[in-house]
């Protein structure tokens, strides 16, 4: 399906993985201005973009999402270099250590809750006060003045494994979710839309990369209905959808991806 996306992406966990393949969807579905952060190099994303869309524009911006003024001042770089943000895909997020509650350290603990639940909310705070400034791009009831998409999970909506003890990470991701909800409630009627997206388990290289026979991981494939894990092309196509016109009755809406992983 063609969404023919106008406006500008900024895109955070955008050197790899699930970031880099929303960039890709974007992309292909009209997008042409991005800023892409990351704390590592987006040098591959980046390189892609431009071979296969020339004239695209894009601004790099190494980001520690953890830092309130590092957010603030990528907000602004962003609106300076392109005067609007009209996809924002709040992404940028760690697994922390598998351990149950009485096994984890407070520091280990605040240090996921850190990048991936305050970071998300720095980064949608800043967001949304720059949304609000700008007008929406059509006039269509189908159009708003800036579209937040954050990446919670699968263990957003349902407790783990039991042998995948993901403490840290599940608590996050649940504030994810009632972060999301929170805030789309709030502004909705202001002219922003505000979606959580719930992957399961994708290949990205950090999971592939762990998966051996008798691997934990190789035990949760099994488990998914359908056999497999998520190609990265499927959930960065769901970020184009959630920021797309086809979704703009989609309102705190939690879309999950999981092969059917969490319906059993």
């Amino acid at each position: 399906m063609a969404f023919a996306l106008k406006g500008v992406a900024y895109i955070t966990g955008a050197g790899s993985g699930i970031g880099q393949y929303a960039a890709y969807s974007l992309a292909r579905q009209g997008v042409r201005s991005f800023a892409l952060l990351d704390r590592n190099p987006v040098t591959k994303t980046v390189s892609e973009l431009k071979k296969n869309y020339p004239g695209i524009s894009i601004k790099e911006i190494e980001l520690d999402v953890a830092s309130e003024t590092a957010v603030n001042d990528s907000v602004t770089q962003t609106v300076k270099e392109f005067g609007r943000i009209d996809y924002a895909f709040n992404n940028a997020g760690i697994g922390g250590t598998l351990n149950t509650t009485d096994n984890i350290d407070l520091d280990d603990f605040q240090r996921v809750l850190s990048v991936n639940t305050t970071a998300v909310w720095l980064c949608q705070r800043a967001q949304i006060r720059q949304m609000l400034k700008q007008e929406k791009l059509t006039n269509s009831d189908r159009s708003y003045r800036g579209s937040i998409v954050n990446t919670a999970s699968m263990y957003g909506v349902v407790g783990p494994s039991l042998n995948v003890p993901c403490t840290a990470y599940t608590t996050s991701k649940h504030a994810v979710v009632g972060l999301t909800r929170s805030d789309a409630i709030a502004f909705a009627g202001k002219g922003i839309k505000i979606n959580a997206l719930c992957p399961g388990y994708v290949a990205t290289p950090l999971v592939l990369s762990s998966m051996n026979k008798g691997s934990v991981m190789d035990d949760e494939r099994r488990k998914v209905p359908v056999q497999r894990l998520a190609n990265m092309d499927e959930i960065g196509d769901l970020v184009a959808f959630l920021h797309s016109e086809a979704s703009s009755y989609m309102i705190g809406a939690t879309l999950v991806a999981d092969g059917g992983f969490t319906i059993q």
